[in-house]
């Protein structure tokens, strides 16, 4: 999907007073985006970024480890209100991020595309899984009118698929191409740390793996799944059967819990952040750079303790699950696809270290230090 083609590449000799210096001309690429767009633009003249969401920061980090935010002049507040614990450590790290400009759901009929033109956007970063509002909401023809160059990228939709791809491609748009490929060589080592292992297994071997996405998120409903995407082809990826492939072809559905205490699945797995401070009555176990142990085990125990839960093989065995909800968007997830592989053969991956990967990928990669809780599993 990912193309990259060099043009108008012109070299001039320019005398002066004092003899001849070289002046590189104007270098403009062409790239196809995620969306499959073509989309030609000078990565020299980006210094101006608006990201459709501000989750994407998970991403920029990658990319520019002394400042990732630095181009940043506009966002969605999503960080801010569903990963408060991540804004608060970029927040220290780089101060000036408080002034970036929360310029709200990029597809809302309120939307000011003249505060975009006004903060000297260059360049919009979309998700791929908003291509459809984009299209319907006029913003992508506004934008282009505008002469706001805008590209897709996807680490949500098809996270094995497209994470590379949309990395390659953020490396040439931004000038950081050594970064991005120095982080798709360790992304992809991490990666295949698990797949050469979980081919070898038959698929009658393997357990059958329930994800509630955002477990607790609305205390009084339940539950909301993963198809064949997302988490849900990362718990294929990590050797597990995932439950809602088998359900419905789409990225995630709705589920009545009748259903999953009917086929009792080996293993449950629930997704958690901090959403406390967007949703104070949450009962989602709050992951992130401020969780602590205690914390988390006990709202995980709550979620197993609801109506029917403890009937269910998961919760007595102890085969009962949370992680971090935010690695569904990022290209961390190879975190989220070692430690499900960890869940479903403890004995095959004795010698794999989740937790000392995450440590070792905020060293060599991000600005800011791992502390906090992310994952957990229920203690009998």
């Amino acid at each position: 999907m990912f193309s990259f083609n060099l043009s108008l590449v012109k070299k001039m000799l320019v005398p002066v007073a004092l003899g001849l210096s070289c002046s590189l001309a104007a270098e403009t690429i062409e790239v196809t985006d995620i969306a499959g767009r073509k989309v030609s633009l000078d990565p020299d003249k980006i210094e101006n970024i608006v990201l459709g969401e501000g989750r994407l920061t998970y991403t920029l980090a990658l990319l520019d480890k002394e400042n990732p935010l630095s181009r940043v002049v506009g966002w969605k507040d999503d960080l801010i209100k569903y990963d408060p614990d991540a804004y608060r450590k970029y927040l220290k790290a780089f101060p000036q991020i408080a002034d970036i400009e929360n310029l709200g759901s990029p597809y809302a009929g309120d939307y000011s595309l003249e505060k975009i033109i006004t903060l000297d956007t260059d360049l919009f970063i979309l998700n791929l899984g908003n291509l459809l509002k984009a299209q319907e909401s006029g913003l992508l023809t506004k934008l282009e009118k505008a002469g706001i160059k805008v590209i897709f990228v996807d680490f949500r939709q098809r996270p094995t698929a497209n994470t590379v791809p949309s990395l390659l491609m953020l490396g040439k748009v931004l000038n950081r191409e050594k970064a991005a490929n120095t982080f798709v060589d360790y992304y992809l080592t991490q990666m295949r740390s698990v797949s050469s292992v979980v081919l070898q297994k038959k698929v009658q071997d393997r357990p059958l793996v329930f994800i509630e996405r955002a477990a607790g998120f609305h205390p009084d409903k339940c539950c909301s799944t993963f198809g064949a995407a997302n988490l849900g082809r990362l718990v294929d990826e990590a050797g597990g059967v995932n439950w809602g492939s088998r359900k419905f072809p789409g990225f995630s559905g709705k589920v009545n819990p009748e259903a999953i205490f009917t086929d009792d699945p080996d293993i449950i797995i629930g997704t958690g952040a901090n959403w406390a401070e967007a949703k104070p009555n949450t009962a989602a176990v709050l992951f992130g750079y401020e969780a602590t142990q205690e914390q988390a085990q006990k709202r995980l125990q709550a979620l197993a303790d609801r109506k029917g839960w403890p009937a269910l093989k998961s919760v007595k065995e102890g085969d009962f699950y949370s992680i971090y909800h935010q690695f569904y968007n990022s290209p961390y997830h190879f975190i989220a696809l070692q430690t499900f592989a960890k869940w479903f053969y403890p004995n095959d991956f004795k010698d794999l270290d989740p937790q000392a990967n995450f440590v070792e990928l905020h060293d060599k990669f991000l600005p800011i230090e791992l502390s906090g809780v992310f994952w957990q599993k229920l203690q009998k």
